[in-house]
This record gives structure tokens, C-alpha cells and sequence, in this order.
């Protein structure tokens, strides 16, 4: 786990814990066939009658926070070093689950307050006078670990897969939608996610900054591609965000086969085309599994037997039980347990699972929130 995820220190409630070959260079490669999970069909977890905590026990556990991210969370959105925004991206995940699990606008408008306090404190590339770009594209330098003021697009991609997914909750929620004063809100970041988001680093050279050399590097792109496929009104636009968001997940989905410590469950390495152990790291992974659940949950790329697979990953490969967590997707390892950024979203597809959640021992903010969303889909 790198210093990005070590570095964050957050409000952790009954535990404490402190919780980066390019695929365009693949992209021209076909995708090699590889094992898949033998019998991934089933459930995850033997079926059994649950009784699952409400929405209601998930927010109250989230509202632990509420004050505390006051004090934290707005500076790192008003900060013009985009590596507070890369921190920023959990919190906002945050209130946007739990904007979607309650549909209290409280959530949303803290979540828009923080993504329009980022796009604000942005400059012309043309003032940040250490990027070594000077276009005519708005953005951030990050003088932190050792950037040196230059702008850099993980962070930016990291901060805005959840700034657009924001705008897919947006969009989805019928009387947000038929708010004027919210749909201006709406607009305005939504064109500036389309130009200085995703139009500026595809132009600055999409094969550095978008087709990245690391799984979870791409898959934050490939949500961004996702999400604004969704909502963008011009057509060419959104061909370029669905090439992008096949190219990845066409990828992406190369990567998985046969876990060589339980058969059921994927594997993956996050060096393309590679198959060696002990593969992704868990911390990182998170990323991978943000993408796939969103891109499930939008019918695209992923299916039902995929989901099974990557929840048998998590119940019996990552965390076996009782407080062992493994550091590495094949089981080696040992870790903090943080998955609240990607792998605690699997809830929302199996009872059983989100069962076994409950017991999880490291929880955040971001992990409660994105409970209550899976106990709201699974009431559904």
C-alpha cells in the first residue's frame, strides 16, 4: 500500500486505523482468453435467512462523523494542491452513498459543496507557474510528495471519479433533476468535468494521463468515462467516453483469472498482462472494485457471475474472518483492512455478504455510508 492510502488518518468508529506496459499500449493487443473462477454461478456465501441492519442503524453511525468532516474535510476541498483532493475523495464518496441510500438532500448539498469548493479553487494552467503544461485548461499544481507544483492527473482522476458519479446521482433522483437551482449546479459541473477534467488530459496525451500503467490507475478513468457517457448531450463526446470505457474494461476484465488459493474467486495482477502473485494489493484494489461495481450497476462489461466472484475474493480470500486481513489478492499479507473505498460496495449484491460486513471491524465514514446504500438496494 502506498503513502496515499497509509497517509489518510480518519474518524474510525469502534477501531482506529490509518487508512501509484500503458493500456493503450495493450489496447492494440487482443484479449487473450484466461481461466475464470471455476463455478462462480452460485452465491457467494451459503444462502441463509438474514436479518440485516436498516439504513437507519448505517446512517446514524455515519452521522459519528458529521461535525468532524466540518473541520476537515472543507479545507482540503477550498485547497489548491490537488493531493487534498485526491484525500478529499473518500468523504465525498461518503455523502454521495449516503445521499443515494436516504435521499436526504443534507448528503447531496455538503457533496456539491465540496465539489464546487475544488472546481474554485482551480486556475488557468497558464498561472500555475511550475506545470509543465500552460494550456488553456483550468486545474491544480501539487507541491506534496514530491510533485513540485505540476499538475497530476491520479489525483484529479482519483477526486472526479466521484465528482462525476455525483452528477449520476444527481441525474438519477427525480426531484434533484426538477430543481432548477440544482440543475444549474449540475451544469456548470458537468461542463467543467467534460472540458478541464476529461477533454484536458485525453488532448495533454491520453496514453500517460487516462490508459494508465497500473489497473487502478485506468479504472478511476474508466469510471470518469462511465459516468459522463451517462450524461453528456453531445454525441461525439460520448463516443470518446465509451471507447475509452471499453478499451479499459475490455482490459480490465483480460486481468481476472483463477485465484490460486481458492478457485471460486478472482485474481488479478496490477501490472498488465501479468499473472504473477502476489497481484494487486488490497488497498489499490479498492479503486479497481469502485469501477466494476458502478459499470455493473449501469449494465456494462460485468455480470452477476463476475460480482460472485469478486465477493467470494473478499469473504474468503481478503478477510477469511475475524480480524485477518490479507494485503494482496492472493491471500498473502497482512493489512489494516480498509476497504471502505471499493470492495464494501459489494454488499449491495449479496445479503450474505453484506451480513458478514456488519461484523467488519473498520469502520469509516465512507464504509457506513456505502452500508447504507447496499442495505437500500438490497431492501429494493
Amino acid at each position: 500500500m502506498t503513502a496515499h492510502y497509509k497517509r489518510r488518518s480518519v474518524l474510525l468508529l469502534g477501531i482506529t486505523s490509518v487508512v501509484a506496459a500503458t493500456v493503450a499500449e495493450s489496447a492494440a493487443r487482443p484479449c487473450v482468453a484466461r481461466p475464470m473462477p471455476q463455478d462462480p454461478s452460485p452465491a457467494a456465501l451459503p444462502s441463509v435467512n438474514v436479518k440485516l441492519k436498516p439504513v437507519s442503524y448505517w446512517a446514524g453511525v455515519f452521522e459519528q462523523s458529521w461535525d468532524y468532516q466540518a473541520t476537515t474535510a472543507q479545507p482540503l476541498s477550498r485547497s489548491k494542491d490537488s493531493q487534498d483532493h485526491y484525500d478529499l475523495a473518500y468523504t465525498l464518496d461518503g455523502n454521495i452513498a449516503m445521499f443515494r441510500a436516504t435521499g436526504t438532500t443534507r448528503y447531496l448539498d455538503r457533496a456539491l459543496a465540496y465539489v464546487e469548493n475544488v472546481v474554485d479553487a482551480s486556475s488557468p494552467s497558464t498561472s500555475l507557474g511550475r506545470s509543465t503544461f500552460h494550456d488553456r485548461y483550468r486545474g491544480w499544481g501539487s507541491s506534496k510528495s514530491g510533485q513540485g507544483g505540476d499538475e497530476v492527473p491520479l489525483y484529479e482522476s482519483y477526486f472526479w471519479r466521484y465528482g462525476t458519479q455525483l452528477l449520476i446521482a444527481m441525474r438519477q433522483d427525480t426531484k434533484v433533476w426538477a430543481s432548477p437551482a440544482y440543475r444549474a449546479r449540475y451544469d456548470k459541473l458537468l461542463a467543467f468535468a467534460e472540458v478541464d477534467i476529461f477533454e484536458k488530459w485525453y488532448t495533454r496525451g491520453a496514453a500517460e494521463s487516462i490508459y494508465r500503467e497500473r489497473t487502478h490507475m485506468a479504472a478511476h478513468w474508466a469510471l470518469i468515462s462511465l459516468n459522463l457517457g451517462q450524461l453528456t448531450a453531445d454525441a461525439t463526446r460520448r463516443a470518446r467516453y465509451r471507447q475509452v470505457l471499453t478499451t479499459i474494461g475490455a482490459e480490465i476484465r483480460n486481468q481476472m483469472t483463477r485465484n490460486p488459493v481458492e478457485p471460486t474467486a478472482y485474481f488479478w495482477s496490477d501490472v498488465w498482462g501479468s499473472t504473477r502473485r502476489p497481484g494487486q494489493d488490497v488497498g489499490h484494489g479498492n479503486g479497481v472494485m469502485a469501477y466494476v461495481v458502478e459499470a455493473r450497476d449501469q449494465g456494462t462489461t460485468w455480470n452477476s457471475a463476475d460480482m460472485t466472484a469478486f465477493g467470494r475474493l473478499l469473504t474468503k480470500v481478503i478477510w477469511p474472518g475475524g480480524t485477518t486481513y490479507h494485503e494482496f489478492v492472493d491471500g498473502t499479507g497482512t493489512d489494516n483492512g480498509w476497504i471502505a473505498d471499493g470492495f464494501v460496495k459489494l454488499g449491495r449484491y449479496d445479503p450474505n455478504i453484506q451480513h458478514r460486513l456488519e461484523s467488519y471491524q473498520v469502520v469509516n465514514d465512507q464504509f457506513a455510508a456505502n452500508m447504507a446504500l447496499n442495505a437500500k438496494i438490497l431492501r429494493a
